[in-house]
């Protein structure tokens, strides 16, 4: 709304507004757009003195309310560190940043880059920040403002615990700015951190700025999902669809439905559903006016079959002034990359895909091919982007429409469907702000998917933040360090996870008090002595038990000598199968002896079946009933020989002997008729009303078994974190890390309290007992790459390792693993990963400097699935983890000697490229 716009009573307002916010007024000046009310709200709060937490969609601009942090401190003086999650994101604000203030204003600190990080406002990944605050960094000193972007990554498994780590641990002065995606639990979150931080406002906006429309596309044809609202508000799913879907599903079976044959699952009647080749939806989009889209495939390989599809049908997006602006954009971005390794990086391919304006972005891609696909696409020059559920993680890489192939992914375990969260999330890219009137999400049907899933996935709100918040070995010898054990449980209370736990415990002692008062209840409806009746039900329960035991016990027994008697016949003996399909005359062919399991013989029935039996086909022993004479070798494959033998069979005569009925037999068996006269004799057995009364106390039993289960959790929970820290503090005493005085660590525990690893334990324990000492660079590399590298499970090859003195050192690293692994289970801890040797070989080869075509073929050769983004991004990995060690040891020690070399050769080329 221009100025001239408004009426007196706003104009008024604002002019009161600039009175009390004369920073936002400025700030708000420079902006090129009028700020929603959210985005005022949050910024007037920060400005007021208070933190801030602000929950909005994707795409709704809460960072504005971050670059106002910015803009404080540096008209403040002081400084502000801008954390956001990943790398990319990082590298991406600093961008923005440097473009609105300058170099000399603003620094970057990742683990790959460091560039002037002692400048006013440093933009850093949240590791970045917990490792200072540790280290005790002398740059946090004039610190006022800590914005962290994506806080909801607190959620996160893996890393979620780096953010609680920072916001307990930052000055009380330090305003903390949380930009959070909408969340259900954002009051709970605000009043958590107000508990820990002080006062914060909660800003929450769940209005997208950028209206977001729903669709199905039915083969060719696109339908929207909803149509209208029901009378109560509810969106009603659009008829159309629901006909179609219903018409088109009557004529065909999904993929899934048709077996070999046609015989798995369900009858298959019906041709085969095909859903609209990926051209086909491009098209479809491209005429519509969809693009730029982002195609969600949750499979690297699919992403890049996807690209290559489109390239073999001559698929062209772009213009011919967009292909010579992306050909400079790639040559800018990929300067870096030595020429000798374009051929293996398939860049060729992928620089032609880009011209096009088709690409892929996945987790393999190298970061220089990821970055350029970035900038590509939100310059709106790459039209269709084929990506995993990663790109949807803090990039902001907006489109126009969003497409996802199908509700179900991979999680690395097995195929799950998507959640209402995560449909959002994926979803939430479509809509630009300012360039799009309206975004498009649309799902590719097939059979089995229900338009009413999609709705119910489109239509949840509730997603809850829960912190995954857990003590460590690093994080427990830190906070001995600098507060004591007293003070670290304390600071662990304070935790998310402890918040949330409580607020849990409330919840379930309600439950508790509840329970308990019914059980009162029970107890006096029960007439007579109900301490009696508890007694008789136990007899009861008793007998039962016994009952059972004695019914397994026979089982076995009888399965055992039919087993025995399976073992004693002979090629030719004659068997009655007594039930079954199977059931009547049969000769045995062949033994089918096993000496490591029980006999299954081969057998001809008179019905001409041929096949092996096993004990569960015989209720009772077997006996053979005559022989039959059988040649040598009978081929039973013939349809002839087995109706020959058949024929043979019902020619002897011999009668099939009626079944008998197995009667169940008491055993006299001394407990079961002890306990039997017991209860006969007990006080309860006669009343009139007793199973009256046994009804009310088997319930009484049922609701006190689950109240005990209940006061267990409760148990569990309260303190839980402060009780898991005392577990690892008393493996960290056992182990010698921390002394027995609470403040007390030791130099080994110095070490480790500068490792910043998954295996941060593993790897103090490697450095302490030496394993490490007298390799090579390139020896030590790949010994330290096993701590850090993890396969995927669709890539594992054989592990290979260099020769030399890495195996010993390999197995002294497994050695310690798994005495480590054993104090982990005596202590109730969880257990440190095992190393994994899968990245060894690699990795060593590129430290002994090889070209990374060598490198990448004698990994494919070994059968293991690297791509030259994972290769990177592994590689990197392990250069951060010997940069820790060689700052821990120093250049005196020979092994932080041979660190400091083995990241010297390993930061080349690719590894090296867009990493200062």
């Amino acid at each position: 709304m221009s100025s001239a716009s408004r009426t007196p009573a706003e104009a008024y307002t604002a002019s009161r507004q600039r009175g009390r916010y004369p920073q936002l007024a400025r700030f708000a000046a420079e902006a090129s757009f009028e700020f929603d009310d959210f985005q005022r709200r949050g910024c007037e709060a920060l400005e007021g003195g208070h933190g801030v937490l602000v929950c909005a969609p994707t795409g709704a601009g809460k960072t504005v309310v971050g670059e106002f942090a910015v803009h404080l401190a540096l008209a403040e003086g002081r400084k502000c560190f801008y954390t956001t999650p990943i790398k990319a994101l990082s590298n991406q604000k600093y961008g923005d940043l440097v473009a609105r203030h300058g170099t000399d204003a603003v620094g970057l600190l990742t683990g790959d880059t460091s560039i002037n990080g002692n400048a006013q406002v440093v933009v850093m990944t949240t590791e970045v920040l917990r490792n200072m605050l540790y280290a005790g960094s002398s740059t946090l000193a004039e610190l006022g403002y800590v914005v962290m972007d994506e806080i909801h990554y607190l959620a996160d498994r893996f890393r979620g615990a780096v953010w609680e780590e920072v916001i307990l641990h930052l000055p009380e002065h330090v305003r903390v700015v949380g930009l959070s995606a909408t969340v259900s639990n954002a009051e709970e979150f605000g009043e958590w951190l107000v508990t820990v931080r002080g006062d914060t406002t909660v800003v929450v906006d769940e209005h997208r700025p950028v209206p977001l429309w729903q669709h199905m596309m039915v083969g060719n044809r696109m339908y929207d999902l909803f149509a209208g609202q029901s009378a109560d508000g509810e969106n009603r799913i659009n008829p159309t669809l629901l006909r179609r879907v219903e018409e088109v599903g009557r004529q065909h079976v999904p993929l899934a439905v048709r077996g070999p044959r046609g015989r798995r699952g369900p009858a298959a009647r019906g041709p085969r559903f095909r859903p609209p080749s990926r051209i086909d939806v491009v098209d479809r989009l491209d005429r519509a006016g969809l693009l730029p889209a982002i195609v969600f495939i949750f499979s690297r390989a699919g992403c890049d079959a996807a690209v290559t599809q489109c390239m073999r049908a001559g698929l062209r997006l772009t213009d011919p002034d967009e292909v010579t602006e992306i050909r400079r954009i790639i040559d800018e971005r990929t300067a870096d990359l030595p020429d000798g390794d374009l051929g293996v990086l398939g860049y060729w391919e992928w620089r032609e895909a880009l011209e096009r304006g088709v690409a892929a972005h996945h987790a393999g891609l190298l970061p220089a091919f990821k970055e350029t696909v970035e900038e590509l696409f939100v310059r709106g020059l790459v039209k269709v982007v084929f990506a995993t559920e990663t790109l949807a993680l803090g990039i902001n890489m907006p489109a126009r429409t969003v497409v996802l192939e199908r509700l179900v992914k991979y999680n690395g375990e097995a195929h799950v469907d998507l959640t209402p969260g995560e449909y959002t999330q994926l979803t939430g890219r479509a809509g630009r702000r300012g360039i799009d009137v309206e975004g498009h999400a649309v799902v590719l049907w097939q059979p089995g998917v229900d338009p009413r899933q999609v709705a119910g996935l489109a239509s949840t709100r509730t997603y809850p933040l829960r912190s995954s918040f857990r003590p460590g070995y690093n994080m427990a010898v830190n906070l001995v360090a600098q507060v004591g054990a007293t003070e670290a449980r304390e600071l662990l209370e304070q935790s998310f996870a402890q918040f949330q736990a409580d607020r849990a415990v409330v919840g379930l002692a309600r439950r508790v008090e509840r329970n308990n008062e019914a059980l009162s209840g029970y107890a006096e409806a029960v007439t007579g002595d109900f301490d009696q009746m508890l007694e008789y039900v136990e007899l009861r329960r008793k007998i039962s038990a016994r009952e059972k035991a004695l019914a397994r016990q026979n089982t076995a027994a009888r399965r055992a000598r039919t087993t025995e008697s399976l073992e004693k016949l002979r090629k030719g003996d004659v068997i009655a199968v007594p039930a079954g399909r199977r059931a009547g005359l049969a000769v045995v062919i062949d033994p089918g002896l096993d000496p490591l399991r029980e006999p299954r013989p081969l057998v001809v029935t008179e019905d001409r079946w041929s096949g092996p039996l096993s004990a569960a086909d015989f209720p009772t022993p077997v006996e053979p009933l005559g022989r039959l004479r059988l040649p040598r070798h009978v081929e039973l494959r013939s349809p002839r020989t087995r109706r020959d033998i058949a024929a043979r069979l019902r020619e002897t005569g011999i009668d099939t002997p009626p079944q008998r009925r197995r009667r169940a037999t008491v055993h006299d068996d001394v407990e079961l008729g002890a306990l039997r006269r017991a209860l006969r004799a007990h006080p309860s057995h006669g009343l009139a009303e007793r199973e009256a009364n046994l009804r009310w106390v088997e319930r009484y039993q049922r609701l006190a078994a689950e109240t005990q289960q209940l006061e267990r959790r409760v148990a569990a929970t309260t303190h839980s974190l402060a009780r898991a820290f005392d577990r690892i503090r008393a493996l960290l005493v056992e182990r010698g890390y921390l002394g027995a005085d609470e403040h007390e660590v030791t130099p080994p525990g110095r070490i480790l309290a500068r490792l910043y690893s998954e295996s941060d334990l593993l790897a103090a324990e490697c450095i302490r007992h030496g394993v490490w000492r007298g390799l090579k660079p390139p020896e030590l590399a790949a010994v330290v790459s096993t701590l850090v590298y993890e396969a995927r499970r669709d890539s594992a090859g054989e592990a290979r390792l260099p020769s030399g003195a890495v195996p010993a050192a390999w197995e002294e690293t497994v050695r310690l693993w798994a005495e480590l692994a054993e104090d982990e289970r005596r202590h109730r801890l969880d257990r440190t990963r095992e190393p994994d040797a899968g990245f060894a070989w690699p990795v060593y080869r590129w430290a002994r400097g090889e070209s990374l075509e060598k490198v990448l073929t004698a990994a494919e050769a070994n059968g293991q699935e690297l791509s030259a983004g994972d290769f990177v991004r592994w590689s990197r990995q392990v250069i951060d983890l010997l940069d820790q060690v060689r700052e821990v040891l120093g250049r005196q020690d020979p092994v932080g000697a041979a660190a400091g070399d083995a990241v010297r050769a390993l930061r080349r080329g690719v590894v090296a490229a867009g990493a200062a």
